[in-house]
Formats: structure tokens, C-alpha cells, sequence
């Protein structure tokens, strides 16, 4: 995962919310990822990435992704 900022997030509410971004972006990198490469995403799989709220685990899944050669070698 790359880090987007400089400035640390101290407050509860800073770290809630910027948390909440990084899980964004990352679902939607893996969903952009999957839909280049045509691996169809079925609503299981979607389900899954929507309830992931673990960045790192996410940013793994967008790596595998990128070659993979099918959904279970992701998930895998």
C-alpha cells in the first residue's frame, strides 16, 4: 500500500475517516483490475470486496489481481 500523505492522523476521527479512504480506493482498484482483465465478478465476490475493511489484505488482492488467471487465485 502506498502512502498517500505526509501529515500524521492523530485524532480518532482523522484515522476513522482516512482509514475509510484507503479501503475505498483499494476495493475500487481491485474491482477496476478485475473488470480489465474480464474476470468475472460474480456477487459473492463482490460481497467480499465490499466487506473487506483490511487495506493491507486488499492491497493484496489488487496484486493478485494484476495476474492472476483466474477469481480463485486471488482469494486463494
Amino acid at each position: 500500500m502506498t502512502k498517500t500523505t505526509d501529515w500524521p492522523v492523530y485524532s480518532p476521527f482523522a484515522r476513522k475517516h482516512y482509514g475509510k479512504g484507503v479501503v475505498k480506493g483499494e476495493a475500487g482498484a481491485l474491482m477496476a483490475v478485475l473488470e480489465a482483465r474480464n474476470l468475472a465478478v460474480g456477487p459473492e465476490v463482490q460481497a467480499r470486496i465490499s466487506s473487506c475493511k483490511d487495506a493491507q489484505q486488499l492491497d493484496k488482492w489488487v496484486r493478485r489481481a494484476a495476474t492472476a488467471h483466474s477469481i480463485d487465485e486471488i482469494f486463494d
